[in-house]
């Protein structure tokens, strides 16, 4: 049987597989259909130690897979588990393999889920065109301001939301951009006072109350020079001219394939874990995007990663 299995391919799940791998658990990494994760729909990264350059989120995704499967993970590209089940002696997983068409099953002596989270978009359309691969892709349209915000120096970007996670993106951003729009459906915000009131006195942040964002427009190099917003009163529309658009309208952790699995979730739907990475169930752990919803760093993904590979060594160890 083999010994470990780890569901997830972002920073959190291939720290994982290094880990593991260096300490001779074999693992066995399933990527489900986005290999890489969140970071391969980002461009430049430059908050990521070891890269005083910067570096391309798939470039960097690809080098974490090298470093895997140099240590001898085993990596199933495009196969995405939909069940894990308990059984008396590990945990029984079933995938659908996307490029052979086939559902598989196996068990394993212990499972780490990193299954990341997946940032909330409007479907508007147009808007799958900011994350595809090619030439023509869009740019600046992003959920995540400390990821991205150094780009959008001496400009005028938006924010969309008007929770805590909304103003907390507003206020990081005036950092850098010259002017930032608010954009919420309602005339008050939902975050906290305390954020709130942060907001409403800062000078660089300007509200744009009653408005919902309708569509992008971007210019001849496919970047983002202006947003329609519809009036959530009387329907009225009109442009406004930004550079880059931050949504800020929550996550979902991906953890609907646990359903039924007696994993403890947390009242937003991340795993809530006991300590460490160790969840309810003994033997699976939980790390990364998937249990945390405050951080949502690379840096803390991987982190948590290594923790969970350590933490399934010494449970494997004394099996």
């Amino acid at each position: 049987m083999p010994q470990l299995a780890i569901i997830g391919s972002g920073p959190a799940g291939y720290t994982a597989a290094i880990y593991a791998a260096r300490a001779n658990l074999e693992p066995i990494l399933f990527t489900g259909l986005q290999a890489g994760g969140q970071l391969t729909t980002t461009t430049e990264v430059e908050n990521y130690p070891g890269f005083p350059e910067g570096i391309q989120g798939p470039e960097l995704m690809t080098r974490f897979e090298q470093q895997a499967t140099r240590f001898g993970t085993v990596v199933k590209m495009g196969c995405l588990v939909h069940k894990v089940l308990k059984t008396a002696t590990g945990f029984t997983l079933t995938w659908e393999d996307a490029y052979q068409g086939t559902t598989e099953s196996a068990e394993f002596n212990a499972v780490i889920i990193a299954t990341g989270a997946s940032a909330r978009y409007l479907g508007l359309p147009g808007e799958d065109e900011f994350f595809k691969d090619g030439p023509t892709r869009k740019h600046g349209l992003t959920a995540c301001a400390t990821c991205d915000g150094a780009f959008y120096k001496n400009v005028e970007v938006a924010v969309v939301g008007g929770g805590d996670t909304a103003c907390e993106e507003a206020t990081f951003l005036t950092r850098y951009a010259s002017k930032v729009y608010l954009v919420h459906r309602r005339d008050e915000l939902r975050a906290s006072k305390v954020m709130a009131n942060r907001v409403l006195a800062n000078p660089k942040i300007e509200m744009v109350w009653n408005s919902g964002l309708n569509g992008y427009h971007t210019d001849a190099k496919y970047k983002i020079d202006a947003i329609e917003l519809v009036s959530t009163i009387d329907g009225s529309k009109r442009n406004l001219a930004v550079k880059g658009v931050f949504m800020a309208i929550g996550h979902t952790p991906n953890t609907k394939f646990l359903a039924g699995t007696g994993v403890t979730l947390d009242a937003d739907g991340y795993i809530d874990v006991q300590h460490g990475t160790q969840t309810n169930i003994t033997g699976l752990f939980a790390a990364g995007d998937v249990r945390d919803h405050h951080y949502r760093q690379a840096i803390t993904a991987a982190g948590m990663g290594c923790m969970a590979a350590l933490e399934a060594e010494r449970y494997l160890a004394v099996l």
